[in-house]
């Protein structure tokens, strides 16, 4: 290498971002992803036994999948191919993949190819990596932010281990934090700099496990500030953090992630948790006919007879939240989602139709019996239909004693909350009515039995 092309590459690894430059150059200093990564950790087994073929790695930005694959390539003595899966098209794919066969073929090294955003390669850009793949010519690594059970072909994530990016703890970010301070070949270990002692602890928390946004937010703190030593307090490194870019795909998991999260925490009674996934889902544009429709799903789903006024509640906030549109509406939504999760809960509706309907695909069809069968045509009363008949608005308390159903049969059961704890002891006094005790003989089976009509 010559005096200028040092000069260069000098020049070009000082103007690199700290993140990057900040990157771990052995897996001794990867920090995160324990889970399979740590000492025994299935990663680490298949590096340790040379036995890595394919991997995909999924998780949110900043949490280390790009720099893991380069790390990966050095671990396995690999050389190391970058493809960007959003620039790179099937001509890209097939240079490289070509390029692999021939240093396999000339020198006996394999190649880790890395995609990234991998699921962005259309269907067959995706199979055409089959073949190498399974024929060892290259070791695959793709990064994507988006499920690969929904987003990468079958194929493919058959044939490689799946491994899911979590945020960086605090703890973490922290290690990150005062390796950058300290090191004074990639960060900023020559400059003079006090750090505030709450300054890294907030900042390691507020990245929500971003590393890279962590490192840059340090790196704008440093960079601007003209006076030294360099103070780096928690108001500084707070007017130096960039506002994180929401991440949310209407159709990716980020809406059915925080959809879910939503209604569980609504079924768990939790308002607060509850109207931070509402907010979060709002703020990432979700569109308010979902947020509506779940609410009064979830009414009669989780709540029922236990508060009644729980789906008129949601039925009337879709209604205004129709009526009014955004953002007024958002005050509707954050009503209907508090007075939801406050609501005592019950799933004794939602029980009894499963079991009911269970009966019915299991092709236990009961005929109808012949005193509720329609008689309202000439010759009804000669077929014998209807005329057993009692109509209980003639008994005392509307309720007489009559079979209904064939067999004895107990679906619906309320639970002791709310309302329904009410209603579960009137249905109680009605069963006893209908079923009088000479007809208490026979068996009540319960869903799931086999009975014969």
């Amino acid at each position: 290498m010559s005096l200028f092309d040092a000069q260069e590459a000098d020049h070009l690894a000082r103007s690199r971002p700290l993140a990057a430059r900040m990157r771990p150059r052995t897996l001794d200093e990867f920090v995160g992803q324990r889970d399979f990564l740590g000492p025994g950790k299935l990663l680490r087994r298949l590096i340790d036994a040379d036995r890595l073929t394919a991997v995909l790695f999924y998780g949110p930005p900043g949490t280390g999948k790009t720099t893991l694959a380069r790390l990966l390539a050095e671990a396995v003595n690999c050389r190391f191919v970058p493809l960007n899966a959003v620039t790179g098209g099937v001509k890209d794919l097939r240079a490289a993949l070509d390029g692999a066969r021939d240093e396999l073929a000339a020198g006996g090294r394999r190649t880790l190819l890395f995609v990234d955003e991998i699921h962005r390669f259309n269907k067959a850009q995706q199979d055409a990596l089959l073949p190498d793949v399974e024929e060892g010519v290259v070791t695959l690594a793709g990064a994507t932010t988006a499920n690969p059970f929904f987003s990468v072909n079958d194929a493919l994530v058959s044939r490689s281990s799946v491994f899911e990016f979590e945020p960086l703890d605090a703890a973490d970010v922290g290690v990150l934090l005062r390796r950058a301070v300290a090191d004074v070949e990639r960060g900023f270990g020559a400059l003079p700099i006090e750090v505030a002692d709450d300054a890294f602890d907030w900042l390691a928390d507020a990245c929500d496990g971003d590393a890279r946004r962590a490192l840059g937010t340090l790196e704008i703190a440093v960079l601007s500030t003209s006076g030294r030593p360099v103070r780096l307090t928690r108001e500084l490194l707070a007017e130096s953090m960039q506002r994180k870019a929401m991440r949310y795909d209407a159709q990716g998991d980020s809406h059915y992630d925080a959809a879910s999260a939503l209604i569980k925490s609504v079924r768990g009674s939790d308002p607060d948790a509850a109207l931070y996934w509402l907010a979060r889902m709002l703020a990432g544009g979700e569109e308010v006919a979902f947020l509506c429709r779940r609410l009064v799903i979830l009414a009669s789903e989780d709540i029922g007879n236990a508060e009644p006024r729980a789906l008129p509640l949601a039925v009337a906030g879709l209604q205004a939240c129709q009526f009014v549109g955004l953002p007024e509406c958002q005050l509707t939504l954050a009503q209907v989602v508090t007075f939801l999760a406050c609501a005592p809960k019950s799933n004794a509706c939602t029980a009894a139709l499963q079991a009911a309907t269970a009966d019915v695909l299991d092709n236990r069809l009961l005929p109808v019996p012949q005193a509720l069968r329609d008689a309202h045509y000439a010759g009804a009363a000669r077929l014998d239909r209807g005329t057993a008949y009692v109509s209980p608005h003639a008994a005392p308390g509307g309720v007489v004693a009559q079979d209904y159903l064939g067999v004895d049969r107990i679906y619906y059961r309320p639970v002791d909350r709310g309302e329904e704890a009410l209603l579960a002891r009137q249905l109680d006094r009605i069963r006893r009515q209908v079923r009088p005790p000479e007809d208490a003989s026979r068996s009540v089976e319960q869903p799931g039995d086999s009975f014969c009509p």
